[in-house]
């Protein structure tokens, strides 16, 4: 006898024949003879009594069809199967209508979730068909029942949900130093060690487009700097030993001779050993401009993901005060600013000055010449971005500044804002750790069902009520997927798990991932917190300061759980301010769809990002760092901090340093500056007007104008979604 029925969608429910009795009825009453509740009880109560205790709707189905073929009443056979088969259509009408927006190369929402990625392309159109075919067997066979119903209720997103089955994580900050010293396989070819600057650069390249195609997020370098500053000098040696075999002297005393700076500089009245000195620098220098110049332009044309992709790459730098290190960062600096190609701005990878007083930010420090350098390099190609170490929650105890690899000791971000450093399983660094995956919490929504709660403190109440029951449906979600990724093998990931993640030299092919991957961190993000304060209080935090109170309370609130997770489920939880790209839209669309259009809330076809002030409120950098600042202490898995600014930044360095002053008067983690930049892609020209169409030198209308769009940069708006569109062109300029 049947007792329960699995569902299409994997759920198993009650048995009930009042839905048997119904779609024999429904088929009866399209036929002449018309119904009959005789022969309908009859058939009903067979397949009831004779079928197994759990059987799906497919296979009663078929018993239906069995018995209305055996019964008198065979065209109401013909009709059940013709209607079964109607429905069957319906449901792959969907999938069929998808397919056909990606083979058409449509611009919709499915096509342009993600602007790094060419969807128009071949391996763009696999990558999407695999992708949306993909999530519907998440729902079905990966996802708790509670974890789907908060998906499909709109109060939670599972970001890279199509590469869940993979059981790939999201990023890595890259320990470089292990793969030049050692070198590695890649699981089809081996790299040897490197030994020139040349060949460190290429290493460098090829370590992070490998990694890209082992996991589904970003990869980064933490200290790009003290990781090549080696090869600097093993090619200013080697430079030596060219002049020693071309004039037959001995000039070995230079190979551990002290050089203050790699200069250019004349060869003029210089003689002897200061004349190879000299010369041997000047060579050198030129090498590294030329192998950083050949790492900007392998990442921004070596693609991977099938050939889909550039990889997504971030570079973490500034700090390495060494003679080696400094010529690896000026010449870096120098090759972003003349930019690739037909100089146009590089982008990737996405690029990050570290601040640290005492280092590399106050006149009196060694490395302040580069970041003013760094400063003029922003203000023309948008890069570097700027993390501040000196962020009372970037400190690290173990940090000293005559320690040669204090680099350990310094947190590195990647570019869109993910951070990566606490660590209750092992040593508190960025390297060789990265996110494991994470989820978003629609917070407006929350709010939004509150909203009508006449008393504040009840309506508050009940918010805070509803979030805890979304925050623990998300906390066993992202618990069950790390459940999911730790059965991993090491094999499956050749460079991730024998190079890179801390512990995975001790592992074997065959072994799994958990002993290494509970280093990573589980991340919780939220969006639209203006827009769920508005929903509450009528205001969002950059207008009022009980908003701001009560925006804070939240996101404390939020934190505060996740420490709860971490010691409950043992694994390293944190709160993240959410990069919404695809997401931004997805969730306005469904609840203005579900609430309406309610002012300040859902009158835009985007939420606000995470805890930024509204991209269209008007007001001064200064007031946006004060309202946004604290929330980066409470957002350790990632924060970033934006700042609009008008005029030619090529011009005016100087706007930049003040953003990074503000950075760290106000104990802001992470920023980038954002500027108009347009340039031709006929003849190179560039300013900074506003809605350039045509180039004034050449007339050609080809004008690329660059833009941030979540934490990277896209030379063309063209594979932008409609909310990110909408939400580029609603930003004011912050002055």
């Amino acid at each position: 006898m049947i007792q329960t029925v699995v569902k299409r969608d994997g759920r198993v429910v009650g048995y009930n024949d009042e839905k048997i009795k119904a779609a024999i009825r429904k088929a009866m009453l399209q036929t002449e003879m018309g119904e009959d509740e005789s022969l309908i009880h009859k058939i009903t109560d067979r397949i009831s009594m004779s079928g197994n205790e759990r059987m799906t709707v497919e296979e009663i189905q078929d018993r239906v069809e069995v018995e209305l073929m055996k019964s008198p009443r065979k065209e109401v056979a013909k009709r059940y199967i013709a209607y079964r088969d109607q429905r069957n259509i319906a449901r792959r009408a969907k999938t069929r209508d998808m397919f056909l927006e990606i083979i058409e190369a449509k611009s919709n929402d499915i096509t342009r979730e993600n602007a790094n990625m060419n969807t128009d392309s071949p391996a763009g159109m696999m990558m999407k068909f695999a992708s949306e075919t993909t999530k519907p067997f998440v729902d079905d066979y990966l996802l708790s029942h509670e974890a789907r119903e908060a998906v499909r209720n709109g109060y939670l997103h599972i970001h890279d949900k199509d590469y869940y089955p993979t059981k790939s994580l999201t990023c890595v900050q890259h320990p470089l130093d292990r793969i030049l010293t050692y070198g590695f396989s890649a699981g089809h070819g081996e790299s040897r060690p490197a030994k020139r600057i040349e060949t460190a650069s290429i290493i460098g390249c090829i370590s992070l487009e490998t990694a890209q195609n082992e996991m589904h997020g970003g990869q980064a370098i933490p200290a790009f700097d003290f990781y090549l500053a080696p090869f600097v000098r093993s090619s200013y040696i080697e430079e030596v030993k060219q002049v020693e075999a071309f004039d037959g002297n001995d000039y070995s005393e230079l190979y551990d001779m002290p050089v203050e700076d790699y200069l250019k500089r004349p060869l003029d009245g210089l003689v002897g050993v200061e004349r190879v000195k000299q010369h041997a620098v000047n060579k050198t220098v030129g090498r590294v401009h030329q192998a950083m110049e050949a790492f900007i332009h392998n990442m921004n044309t070596i693609h991977s993901r099938g050939g889909n992709q550039v990889v997504f790459s971030s570079i973490n730098y500034g700090t390495d005060t060494s003679a080696e290190g400094r010529c690896i960062i000026r010449e870096l600096l120098n090759s972003t600013y003349e930019g690739v190609g037909n100089g146009a701005t590089a982008i990737f990878p996405i690029q990050i000055w570290k601040k640290k007083r005492g280092v590399s930010y106050l006149p009196e420090d060694r490395n302040y010449d580069l970041y003013k350098l760094a400063c003029k390099v922003t203000a023309r190609r948008f890069f570097p971005n700027f993390v501040n170490l000196d962020a009372t929650f970037n400190y690290h105890e173990k940090w000293d500044v005559n320690d040669p690899e204090r680099y350990r000791y310094e947190v590195a971000t990647m570019g869109c804002r993910t951070r990566v450093f606490e660590n209750r399983f092992g040593e508190k660094t960025s390297i060789g750790r990265g996110n494991l995956s994470f989820s978003t919490i629609n917070i407006v929504r929350i709010a939004i069902e509150c909203m009508n709660i006449l008393d504040k403190e009840e309506r508050i109440r009940r918010f805070f009520s509803k979030l805890d029951e979304v925050l623990d449906i998300t906390a066993r979600q992202l618990c069950d997927r790390y459940e999911f990724q730790k059965t991993a093998l090491a094999k499956q990931f050749p460079l991730l798990m024998s190079r890179l993640w801390n512990g995975s030299d001790k592992l074997k092919p065959g072994d799994t991932i958990e002993s290494v991957i509970n280093q990573g961190t589980l991340g919780i993000g939220f969006i639209g917190l203006a827009e769920c304060l508005v929903a509450l209080v009528g205001k969002h935090h950059g207008e009022d300061e009980e908003a701001q109170t009560l925006g804070l309370r939240i996101v404390s609130h939020m934190r505060s759980r996740a420490n709860e997770y971490s010691e409950k489920y043992e694994h390293n939880f944190s709160v993240l301010a959410t990069p919404a790209e695809g997401l931004s839209g997805k969730f306005t669309k469904a609840d203005r769809k579900t609430f309406g259009v309610l002012p300040g809330i859902t009158d835009k076809i985007y939420y606000t990002n995470s805890n930024h002030v509204p991209v269209y409120y008007k007001c001064s950098p200064r007031h946006k760092a004060k309202v946004e600042a604290p929330y980066h202490e409470l957002t350790r898995g990632g924060h970033i901090f934006y700042v609009e600014i008008d005029g030619d930044a090529t011009h005016n360095p100087e706007a930049i340093s003040d953003i990074v002053d503000m950075m760290d008067k106000y104990n802001i983690g992470y920023g980038s500056v954002n500027h108009n930049r347009n340039r031709c892609m006929s003849c190179g020209y560039e300013d900074a007007q506003e809605n350039l169409d045509e180039c004034p030198l050449c007339g050609s209308k080809a004008i690329d104008k660059l833009q941030r769009i979540t934490g990277y940069l896209v030379g063309t708006t063209d594979r932008w979604n409609n909310a990110k569109l909408a939400e580029l062109n609603d930003r004011v300029v912050h002055k």
